[in-house]
């Protein structure tokens, strides 16, 4: 009779097994990010041209939106043109959206093939050109729904109502309060991995009973994801069958270093051998006692044909045993990690930076980087307090990374080197930047009382040392921004803004902040804003430049028409919004949601005939 295999055998094979299948079990259950609530389809679609007069804009949401949910229809001047907004009756969506809920401790897709409208009524077209849609509105979940949908009006100019005035009021506060706790949580940022099992409170009203949920199959799981998986499981199933196989054929096999056997043990014998000595033993030979004191049994009984062993087969010792467990999780991670790049549902991508899966519509990131459609998804650090939602260098260290200046000070109407290093968690110069906007980092210093604005690019040494020339002219304190973007190991992006005071000694008197206005001057230009700051929404802002009564020929200034820092007043908490790509009827227009009540500086760069210009304007959101 055959002996059963040795325990330790026994143990490594359960082990093994029980390590596979926990980590399926735990990346398996990491689906593509999404939002809840999102916006699937519009009429018109978004990117449209209308030639006929329009008198609504219908939005379709995969539920019900908030009753309190905030509408607004930015027109090609500027103004606002939405005159108040109801819900819609449910309709097919001209294609499914999928969004991922936690439902008992498991991310379960669900399919929505149905939108539910809201209806936002048009007064009139004052103008050819694009017009926007903004909206806000909290899910069922919690989670906010933010975003914009954009169409070209090429149609006649209608007259507005008679007694009509442009709408002036903003989102419901609690609607904003709403949706910024909610992203300040953890749960509706866009680094969170779906939604939380137990909807949050919200003003949203009950939205209608979800559908079934879709059957699962590849893409359930993160789709071509898992071949990384499959791959990496068949090559450690292959290796360990292969020993295997070799060892009970009785085969060479090769060894490995943790199969070395013990000092002091001669070799097993093959069977021809142990038959052989004991022919020649004149009668049975004392065996040695086990541990437990006992005689060792023989391997095989009276009559009984010994066990077949192969030649130098490999035991498993305890450090054995370490290496192959070990290897098999960086196996399976590693294989998991290389089958997930690329993956993943695109709709569900879009979600999870709170952008419309149907429209691909711009979306401000909610921590101080807000970016036009194109710039893909990615995330930035918070802050983690909710008065800083969506705006950056309040602190000097985020993300794993310390802004240090060599100095902290320097005298009025000096030149000076301004000297700093980015520091790793690890006490280490940072040296690894990606380039953004043409430069691998931009160094922006405003005084406290929101004047002295400069946007300057500093030069780094091969010991990680940044330096760059500084002159301040006025006495008092300032903030220095260093906006900037790490290469992580794998080669994405990582964008951080630090920010540290500076100090300029002397008598200071703080100068006073200039009343809102929608035009001011830069050198010989006049540069016209165009549309209105909303708190909590996402609105377009266009800069019209003029030079004598006639349109400025822009340039490309860090591979953009234009750039726009605003910094809000008393923390100057700060936040860089970049443009579309392209003009947009003739002028850069920028995407930007205002964090919260307060009085904001925005410093708009432009450049025409080689120079560079700066239009400072206010706005007042207190």
């Amino acid at each position: 009779m055959r002996r059963p295999p040795p325990v330790p055998g026994r143990c490594v094979s359960g082990l093994l097994a029980v390590v596979l299948a926990a980590a399926v079990a735990v990346l398996g259950a990491a689906p593509p990010a999404a939002a809840h609530g999102t916006l699937a389809m519009s009429t018109p679609a978004t990117g449209a041209t209308v030639g006929e007069p329009l008198a609504t804009v219908q939005l379709y949401f995969t539920e019900r939106v908030a009753d309190n949910a905030y509408f607004a229809v930015t027109a090609p001047g500027g103004g606002r043109v939405d005159n108040g907004w109801t819900h819609g009756s449910p309709a097919p969506l001209d294609q499914p959206v999928r969004e991922y809920l936690l439902v008992d401790g498991k991310f379960e897709p669900r399919e929505y093939t149905t939108g539910f409208p809201a209806v936002v009524k048009l007064a009139h077209l004052p103008a050819a050109g694009q017009y926007t849609v903004s909206y806000l509105s909290v899910a069922s979940d919690g989670e906010p729904v933010r975003g914009t949908m954009s169409f070209r009006y090429t149609g006649r100019v209608t007259a507005a109502p008679q007694g009509w005035r442009p709408p002036t009021t903003g989102p419901d506060p609690s609607l904003v309060a709403a949706a910024e706790q909610h992203e300040t949580s953890g749960h509706g940022s866009p680094q969170s991995a779906g939604a939380s099992a137990a909807p949050a409170a919200s003003p949203a009203a009950p939205a209608a009973a979800p559908p079934a949920a879709a059957p699962a199959d590849a893409g359930d799981a993160g789709g071509p994801g898992w071949l990384g998986v499959v791959v990496a499981v068949a090559a450690v199933a292959g290796v360990v069958g292969w020993r295997h196989r070799a060892a009970w054929a009785g085969g060479p096999a090769t060894r490995w270093p943790w199969t070395r056997r013990p000092a002091g043990r001669a070799p097993r014998r093959a069977p021809a051998a142990r038959a052989a000595g004991r022919a020649k033993s004149p009668g049975p030979k004392p065996r040695p006692a086990t541990r437990g004191g006992g005689p060792r049994r023989d391997p095989a009984g009276p009559g009984e044909a010994p066990e077949p062993a192969p030649a130098g087969g490999p035991r498993l010792g305890d450090r054995g045993l370490a290496v192959v467990v070990g290897g098999l999780v960086v196996a399976l991670l590693a294989g998991f990690g290389l089958g997930r790049v690329g993956a993943g549902d695109g709709r569900a991508a879009t979600a999870a930076v709170g952008g419309s899966p149907a429209t691909g519509s711009p979306v401000a990131a909610g921590d101080g980087h807000q970016h036009a459609a194109g710039a893909g998804a990615h995330t930035h650090p918070g802050d983690g307090d909710p008065a800083q939602a969506q705006v950056t260098g309040t602190t000097v260290s985020a993300g794993g990374y310390t802004l240090k200046p060599v100095t902290r000070s320097q005298p009025a109407g000096v030149n000076a080197d301004y000297r700093f290093r980015i520091v790793g968690a690890d006490g280490r110069p940072e040296t690894r930047f990606a380039v953004v906007h043409d430069k691998p980092l931009h160094l922006v210093v405003v005084g406290r009382d929101l004047g002295g604005y400069q946007h300057l690019h500093p030069t780094m040494a091969v010991d990680g040392t940044w330096s760059v020339p500084l002159t301040l002219k006025r006495a008092g304190g300032y903030r220095v921004y260093a906006d900037f973007a790490t290469t992580a190991p794998d080669g994405t992006a990582r964008p951080l803004v630090l920010g540290v005071d500076h100090q300029v000694p002397g008598a200071h008197t703080p100068a006073t902040l200039p009343a809102a206005q929608p035009r001011a001057t830069a050198g010989p230009f006049e540069v016209e804003m165009v549309g209105t700051p909303t708190i909590g929404a996402t609105v377009p802002l266009s800069f019209r430049v003029g030079r004598a009564g006639a349109p400025a020929r822009l340039e490309r200034y860090l591979g953009a028409y234009g750039h726009l820092v605003v910094v809000r007043e008393g923390d100057l908490g700060y936040v860089h919004v970049h443009p579309d790509q392209e003009l947009v009827d003739g002028a850069p227009r920028f995407w930007l949601t205002a964090p919260g009540p307060s009085r904001y500086r925005a410093y708009f760069d432009f450049q025409v005939d080689g120079k560079v210009h700066t239009a400072e304007f206010t706005f007042d959101l207190g």
